[in-house]
């Protein structure tokens, strides 16, 4: 089990449930709309949101932003900065921007050369250490430290029987984490108030790194494949790679770093992640909808706008849901197309309708908890099995006061 890290409240490691972060891609000088972005990120479900604080006027920005959120938005997610280049001076610029900040995220591939990248990295450990601030170390193969991946590459070569350059690659980015961690700890950063990830584009290489460092230490890993890329192809890279680390118990934070359509919904990374965990059995964010994918058997459309309908009312709802009746969250509905393996599926859900395939009878009969309660049919069948939803969450799941 890895070490427990305490991020502005939130725990991320130990014993507690897989995290899940996002990151803006606003520019963060503009206040107005990071912190609109940050609360959107949050309302979707992220549990910690990292920022980009790039420049002097991004990071006199910060405080605004934590306020805006506090004020504004009624949102108190914890924010984490991220810091290449110049990270150093920033934090010593801008102390109130280091205390809006509940963690500092550090590149040690991009803090400076020799000598110089020491002192950069130990006043950026020392700023979080006056401020009291976790941080991560995150190596990523796009920015690694040329000279140990140069040194490594020159000593595999003297080998005789050297291994590839992606092996050597993978090896200079868990040294560059360990030795970071603990040159962090040398200079008197807690091992509680690290988390270290290494961040690359290709599955093979970031399953294999991880489970490298999984055996090399025990902080908090955060997992994400790095520039995964857009739409299904994005998720699916993604889906693929969490999941096998996730399987085996590594990783304890989590990011889907997908590349948005121009102007689209930042959000759908928080989703992805979301529905990852849940898929897994690792947490439960929203009542579980199980669907028909359609067949021969089932020409008309009604089971997929009724699967639609239901999906979109219980997401509608789960604002409330979520603090009046959190167990909810437990529930699973389903939503089938025909005789097949409808009123077998439907037995199943806590809640299910069976609607008819091509040529069956045109009866949809509901089940819950096992048992066949009713026979819908007719024009308003979508909003009679709605309404039957909602009474089954009203009789089964507790207000969150009264829950024992």
């Amino acid at each position: 089990m890895s070490a427990r890290c305490l991020v502005g409240g939130v725990p991320i490691g130990g014993d507690a449930p897989v995290v899940v972060q996002s990151m803006t891609n606003t520019d963060t000088k503009d206040a107005v709309a990071t912190a609109q972005q940050v609360a959107e990120l949050a309302a979707a479900g992220s549990e910690v949101v990292r920022i980009t604080v790039n420049n002097r006027e991004a990071a006199a920005r910060v405080p605004e932003i934590a306020a805006r959120l506090r004020d504004a938005h009624g949102c108190d997610v914890p924010l984490v900065g991220d810091f290449h280049f110049n990270g150093h001076t920033l934090l010593s610029e801008f102390p109130a921007m280091a205390e809006s900040l509940a963690k500092f995220r550090i590149n040690p591939g991009n803090v400076g050369r020799g000598a110089r990248h020491d002192r950069n990295f130990a006043a950026m450990i020392q700023a979080a250490i006056d401020h009291d601030r976790p941080v991560r170390i995150g190596v990523n193969a796009g920015s690694l430290d040329p000279e140990l991946l140069d040194g490594l590459m020159e000593e595999n070569a003297r080998r005789a029987d050297p291994v590839s350059g992606a092996e050597v690659l993978r090896e200079a980015m868990v040294q560059s984490a360990l030795s970071s961690a603990a040159a962090a700890e040398e200079i008197g950063l807690g091992h509680d108030r690290i988390v270290i990830s290494c961040k690359v584009s290709r599955l093979p290489d970031m399953v294999a790194v991880y489970r490298d460092l999984a055996a090399r230490c025990d902080y908090p890993l955060h997992l994400g494949l790095t520039e995964a890329g857009m739409g299904a192809k994005g998720i699916i890279a993604t889906t693929a790679a969490l999941s096998v680390l996730l399987e085996e118990g590594i990783g304890d934070t989590i990011r889907a770093s997908l590349t948005p359509e121009p102007g689209g919904d930042r959000t759908i990374e928080v989703r992805t992640c979301l529905d990852i965990l849940q898929s897994l059995g690792l947490r439960a964010f929203r009542p579980e909808v199980t669907a028909c994918p359609g067949c021969g058997r089932t020409t008309s459309s009604v089971f997929q706008e009724l699967a639609q309908s239901i999906q979109a009312h219980l997401d509608a709802r789960m604002d409330a849901w979520r603090t009046e009746r959190p167990g909810v969250v437990d529930m699973h509905v389903a939503v089938m197309g025909c005789i097949v393996n409808g009123p077998g599926e439907s037995r199943a859900a806590d809640i299910g309708i069976s609607l008819p395939g091509t040529g069956e009878e045109p009866r949809a009969p509901v089940y819950v908890d096992g048992e066949k309660v009713a026979t819908l049919e007719g024009p308003t069948l979508a909003e009679d099995f709605i309404r039957m939803v909602e009474e089954y969450v009203e009789s089964r799941y507790a207000p969150a006061g009264n829950r024992p």
